[in-house]
């Protein structure tokens, strides 16, 4: 089934007197439980894709359907709305309140639930939520920490566990390791695929091809336009850290 299924995505913007074509008749889709790598050079569109995709822009013309819903219908508010009940995001910058705890940095989008098990939750309840999530990332001890307490991977488990605390469908990963050592990189990616295999769908755009390799399918963009969708080789043994060096919350847990 179809997560995200785009037909016809234009993107344009006005640049004084020109106009560049951000998106130009993009068509295609995601499956529900893919890991997809989005990659391309700067200006391919891939970003403007992901902006997309994120429910932060609508297209100039075209459809782009998120769980059956076509965001270029929707208004403001229900944008934010699906956005929050549907999406969760990670950045390269982390992106973390800098004077807030590791706790509350993740309960904080708790705030904005409108629907569903997790709308209008006391703030007892959704800091006890955001602590299991910091648990299933390994970071069960370090609740307390400020952002400037952690180090770089550290504060990108906490923004991971920020994308989870909704119970998001879709996780949607821009340049995760952008600002990580190789080492970390591979943790954090590691830690991705396994949330992955738990059923989420996992997006990640990145312009690092060992980064693209731990997706199942790649979908290279150039001029805005696809320029390649590809199947991934399955990674081998060697380049595929074991579950055991996931954070031990992380095994045998299939709550996220």
């Amino acid at each position: 089934m179809s997560f995200i299924e785009a037909r016809h995505l234009v993107k344009t913007y006005g640049v004084g007197e020109q106009l560049v074509h951000a998106l130009n008749d993009v068509t295609l889709e995601i499956q529900r439980g893919e890991f997809v790598a989005i990659v391309g050079a700067s200006g391919s569109g891939k970003s403007t894709f992901m902006n997309m995709i994120g429910c932060l822009d609508q297209p100039t013309t075209g459809s782009c359907l998120i769980a059956g819903e076509d965001i270029a219908t929707l208004d403001s508010n229900a944008l934010a709305n699906l956005r929050n009940r549907r999406i969760g995001f990670v950045f390269q910058q982390f992106n973390l309140l800098a004077r807030t705890s590791a706790l509350e940095n993740v309960a904080l989008p708790l705030l904005y639930a409108r629907e569903g098990d997790l709308g209008g939750l006391t703030k007892q309840d959704r800091l006890e939520h955001a602590k299991k999530r910091l648990e299933q990332v390994g970071l069960g001890e370090r609740l307390s920490n400020t952002p400037a307490q952690l180090s770089g991977g550290q504060q990108q488990r906490v923004a991971i566990a920020r994308a989870l605390v909704n119970d998001p469908d879709l996780i949607l990963a821009d340049e995760p390791t952008g600002a990580l050592d190789s080492k970390t990189s591979a943790e954090v990616m590691d830690l991705l695929t396994y949330l992955n295999e738990q059923g989420i769908t996992v997006v990640v755009v990145t312009h690092e091809q060992d980064v693209a390799a731990y997706a199942n399918r790649t979908i290279t963009f150039k001029d805005g336009r696809v320029l390649a969708d590809q199947k991934n080789a399955p990674r081998n043994l060697e380049s595929t850290k074991s579950l055991d060096k996931l954070p031990k919350t992380l095994q045998g847990d299939n709550s996220l």
